[in-house]
């Protein structure tokens, strides 16, 4: 039967109307899930196959979306990708990946370019050098754009983000109550409204619990890997921390190293947290205590709601929710 089935075959054989099983392929919201799966079961049993060109001609779409992220090695972003792909492929979209590697010119130059008609949405996570937010707020007049995980504070667009400053703020109190009353912050992502946040949770956690807030604690981020050693190993040096909070992954590993160098105890000389997806985390020695954020299930609500946009589908701005992030614990931080 291969080649011969149609839509006209599907809607005959499950007694329901042309249109009704169209939008259904095309999971409009108009159709309900019990009625989408029943067709979407009889198209695969019959392996029923769509002609994209014709569709994407009347309806004049690309079928395809976006995502821009700073750099696809990193567990996070690969995670959310996955969750991003699962949501379009369910809607026959191409996926088209774009990595700024933390550079807000390459950054423009992609918005740019994909304003020429090539895609029909776009998913970004802002690169952590981007200071200038003009551009953004051009390209969410122009185009449908989700942002996700990184965002920008002051842009009018649907946001998908994880809850930065309760994490960040809790992370801080375990330490504490692990006996910690001289944390170190290890700052990122300072442009953004994610790592402010980040930042803010630490200081509180400290000010409600009395302990001071010395500026010297904190040192921020850098691309080159070994000024973030040697600024992590004057800061231990110079400042003795009995615990430090890492707000990226990428700070996490030189603080082992540097311990070691140093012939510290983790944990018994300093207790580490650290923002990661990492999947080897439980295998360092000591496993790494993390803050883990739900990376799939953002790029599956991100993806959800672009496609919300492109179906027009209206929605209210607190149906978009903040996903929580899991602190897990492990012999970094006991």
């Amino acid at each position: 039967m291969k080649g011969n089935v149609t839509v006209k075959t599907l809607a005959k054989e499950l007694n329901i109307s042309i249109a009704t099983v169209s939008k259904a392929l095309n999971d409009s919201y108009e159709i309900s899930i019990d009625t989408k799966q029943k067709v979407w079961d009889l198209a695969k049993k019959l392996k029923y196959e769509r002609n994209p060109a014709a569709s994407n001609l009347r309806s004049h779409k690309t079928k395809t979306i976006a995502v821009i992220i700073p750099e696809i090695a990193n567990n996070f972003f690969s995670l959310a990708i996955n969750g991003i792909e699962e949501i379009a492929r369910k809607r026959d979209y191409h996926v088209l990946i774009y990595q700024t590697h933390e550079n807000s010119e390459t950054e423009i130059a992609f918005t740019d370019s994909l304003l020429s008609g090539r895609v029909d949405g776009i998913l970004i996570s802002v690169s952590s050098s981007t200071e200038n937010y003009e551009h953004f707020k051009e390209l969410v007049k122009k185009i449908p754009v989700v942002f996700f995980d990184r965002t920008i504070e002051d842009i009018d667009a649907v946001k998908i983000t994880t809850d930065d400053y309760e994490s960040s703020y809790n992370a801080a109190c375990h330490l504490i109550e692990n006996g910690c009353k001289n944390i170190a912050y290890l700052y990122a992502l300072n442009n953004l409204s994610t790592g402010q946040k980040r930042l803010s949770g630490y200081q509180d956690a400290l000010r409600d619990h009395n302990l001071p807030a010395n500026p010297d604690l904190i040192i921020s981020y850098d691309k080159d890997a070994e000024k973030n050693y040697d600024n992590i190993k004057q800061l231990i040096v110079s400042q003795k921390p009995d615990g430090i909070i890492s707000s990226i992954e990428e700070f996490a590993l030189p603080c082992y190293y540097v311990c070691r160098d140093l012939g510290l105890n983790i944990p018994d000389d300093l207790k580490i947290i650290s923002f990661s997806n990492l999947s080897t985390a439980p295998l360092l020695s000591p496993s790494l205590s993390t803050i883990t954020q739900p990376a799939f299930e953002i790029g599956k609500e991100a993806a959800g709601f672009l496609f919300k946009i492109l179906d027009k589908k209206p929605f209210d701005q607190d149906e978009v929710p903040t996903l929580k992030s899991t602190l897990i614990k492990r012999e970094s931080s006991s």
